[in-house]
Protein backbone atom coordinates (compact mmCIF):
# COMPACT_ATOMS: atom_id res chain seq x y z
CA UNK A 1 0.00 0.00 0.00
CA UNK A 2 1.43 3.18 -0.76
CA UNK A 3 2.52 5.89 1.90
CA UNK A 4 0.49 8.99 1.71
CA UNK A 5 2.06 12.30 2.04
CA UNK A 6 0.97 14.37 5.05
CA UNK A 7 0.11 18.04 4.47
CA UNK A 8 1.25 19.77 7.28
CA UNK A 9 0.77 23.41 7.06
CA UNK A 10 4.08 26.15 8.08
CA UNK A 11 1.82 28.46 9.29
CA UNK A 12 -1.96 28.23 9.74
CA UNK A 13 -4.73 31.12 10.46
CA UNK A 14 -8.06 31.26 10.89
CA UNK A 15 -9.99 34.66 10.92
CA UNK A 16 -13.66 35.18 11.69
CA UNK A 17 -15.80 38.52 11.66
CA UNK A 18 -18.18 39.37 14.36
CA UNK A 19 -20.51 41.64 15.32
CA UNK A 20 -19.02 45.01 16.50
CA UNK A 21 -17.41 44.33 19.95
CA UNK A 22 -19.88 46.19 22.83
CA UNK A 23 -19.64 43.12 25.16
CA UNK A 24 -18.17 42.92 28.68
CA UNK A 25 -14.30 42.38 29.44
CA UNK A 26 -14.43 38.58 29.38
CA UNK A 27 -17.10 38.14 26.34
CA UNK A 28 -14.92 40.49 24.75
CA UNK A 29 -11.82 38.10 24.79
CA UNK A 30 -13.84 35.80 24.16
CA UNK A 31 -14.89 37.06 20.74
CA UNK A 32 -11.20 37.81 20.19
CA UNK A 33 -10.54 34.78 20.77
CA UNK A 34 -12.87 33.08 18.23
CA UNK A 35 -12.09 35.83 15.70
CA UNK A 36 -8.39 34.71 15.24
CA UNK A 37 -9.05 30.96 15.68
CA UNK A 38 -7.68 30.29 19.40
CA UNK A 39 -11.18 29.37 20.35
CA UNK A 40 -13.89 27.39 18.18
CA UNK A 41 -17.52 28.26 17.81
CA UNK A 42 -19.68 26.44 20.15
CA UNK A 43 -16.67 25.18 21.45
CA UNK A 44 -17.44 24.52 25.79
CA UNK A 45 -14.00 24.48 26.35
CA UNK A 46 -13.31 27.80 26.87
CA UNK A 47 -10.48 28.19 29.15
CA UNK A 48 -7.78 29.91 26.61
CA UNK A 49 -10.30 32.79 27.15
CA UNK A 50 -9.49 32.78 30.43
CA UNK A 51 -5.72 32.61 30.22
CA UNK A 52 -5.44 35.47 27.68
CA UNK A 53 -8.08 37.28 29.83
CA UNK A 54 -5.78 36.84 33.29
CA UNK A 55 -2.53 37.76 31.13
CA UNK A 56 -4.66 41.23 29.81
CA UNK A 57 -5.28 42.30 33.37
CA UNK A 58 -1.64 41.34 34.46
CA UNK A 59 -0.15 43.26 31.84
CA UNK A 60 -2.11 46.41 33.28
CA UNK A 61 -0.13 45.73 36.57
CA UNK A 62 2.83 44.80 33.94
CA UNK A 63 2.92 42.00 36.27
CA UNK A 64 4.77 38.72 34.74
CA UNK A 65 3.07 35.03 35.80
CA UNK A 66 4.26 31.39 36.05
CA UNK A 67 1.64 29.27 34.25
CA UNK A 68 0.89 27.85 38.12
CA UNK A 69 -0.46 31.47 39.12
CA UNK A 70 -2.10 31.74 35.50
CA UNK A 71 -3.90 28.64 36.42
CA UNK A 72 -4.93 29.65 39.94
CA UNK A 73 -6.21 32.89 38.83
CA UNK A 74 -8.23 31.27 35.90
CA UNK A 75 -9.74 28.79 38.59
CA UNK A 76 -10.43 32.60 40.79
CA UNK A 77 -12.22 33.60 37.39
CA UNK A 78 -14.05 31.01 36.88
CA UNK A 79 -15.43 30.00 39.65
CA UNK A 80 -16.35 33.48 40.05
CA UNK A 81 -18.38 33.43 36.95
CA UNK A 82 -20.13 29.93 38.41
CA UNK A 83 -18.44 28.41 34.92
CA UNK A 84 -17.86 24.59 34.84
CA UNK A 85 -14.12 23.90 35.65
CA UNK A 86 -13.20 22.59 32.33
CA UNK A 87 -9.81 22.59 30.71
CA UNK A 88 -8.19 23.59 34.06
CA UNK A 89 -5.57 20.80 34.19
CA UNK A 90 -1.86 22.12 34.20
CA UNK A 91 -1.21 20.41 30.69
CA UNK A 92 -3.64 22.13 29.53
CA UNK A 93 -3.09 25.85 30.84
CA UNK A 94 0.45 25.06 29.50
CA UNK A 95 -1.19 24.02 26.16
CA UNK A 96 -3.23 26.99 25.96
CA UNK A 97 0.00 29.38 26.58
CA UNK A 98 2.17 27.79 23.64
CA UNK A 99 -1.05 28.34 21.78
CA UNK A 100 -0.85 32.24 22.60
CA UNK A 101 2.13 32.11 22.62
CA UNK A 102 2.17 31.06 19.27
CA UNK A 103 0.54 33.76 17.57
CA UNK A 104 2.90 35.91 19.04
CA UNK A 105 0.68 37.78 21.74
CA UNK A 106 2.62 36.46 24.94
CA UNK A 107 6.37 35.86 25.68
CA UNK A 108 8.22 34.41 28.09
CA UNK A 109 11.50 34.80 30.39
CA UNK A 110 12.45 32.46 32.89
CA UNK A 111 9.22 30.53 32.92
CA UNK A 112 7.79 34.06 33.36
CA UNK A 113 4.68 34.87 30.76
CA UNK A 114 3.55 38.00 30.01
CA UNK A 115 1.57 40.11 27.23
CA UNK A 116 4.75 40.31 24.71
CA UNK A 117 6.19 43.56 25.48
CA UNK A 118 3.71 44.92 27.45
CA UNK A 119 2.60 46.06 24.04
CA UNK A 120 -1.31 47.07 23.42
CA UNK A 121 -2.63 44.17 21.60
CA UNK A 122 -3.87 45.84 18.46
CA UNK A 123 0.00 46.15 18.31
CA UNK A 124 0.80 42.86 18.31
CA UNK A 125 -1.99 41.75 16.09
CA UNK A 126 -0.47 44.53 13.54
CA UNK A 127 2.88 43.55 13.70
CA UNK A 128 3.05 39.91 14.19
CA UNK A 129 -0.58 38.54 13.00
CA UNK A 130 -1.07 41.19 9.98
CA UNK A 131 2.26 42.20 8.62
CA UNK A 132 3.89 38.67 9.54
CA UNK A 133 1.59 36.05 9.95
CA UNK A 134 -1.37 36.92 7.50
CA UNK A 135 0.97 38.53 4.73
CA UNK A 136 2.89 35.54 4.27
CA UNK A 137 -0.10 33.13 4.01
CA UNK A 138 -1.74 35.49 1.66
CA UNK A 139 1.94 35.36 -0.41
CA UNK A 140 2.26 31.56 -1.08
CA UNK A 141 -1.29 31.33 -1.76
CA UNK A 142 -0.97 33.96 -3.68
CA UNK A 143 1.64 31.91 -5.44
CA UNK A 144 -0.81 28.70 -5.64
CA UNK A 145 -3.45 30.54 -7.24
CA UNK A 146 -0.96 31.80 -9.68
CA UNK A 147 0.59 28.04 -10.53
CA UNK A 148 -3.26 27.24 -10.77
CA UNK A 149 -3.61 29.63 -13.57
CA UNK A 150 -0.36 28.44 -15.20
CA UNK A 151 -1.40 25.14 -15.49
CA UNK A 152 -4.72 24.74 -16.15
CA UNK A 153 -4.07 27.75 -18.88
CA UNK A 154 -1.72 25.63 -20.61
CA UNK A 155 -4.43 22.55 -20.01
CA UNK A 156 -6.69 24.66 -21.88
CA UNK A 157 -4.06 24.93 -25.15
CA UNK A 158 -2.55 21.44 -25.07
CA UNK A 159 -6.83 20.46 -25.62
CA UNK A 160 -7.41 23.33 -27.89
CA UNK A 161 -4.46 21.44 -30.88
Amino acid sequence: MPTISRDTPLAEITLRRYEKPTMNERELVRKFCLSVGLLQPGDSRDVVVDVLHVLLKAKTRREELHSEEIKNKVMDERKGLGLPMLGIASSNIRRQLKRIKDMHLIETNANLYRITEWANVSELFEEKVEKFLLSSVMSRVREYVQRLDEEFIHHEESEEK
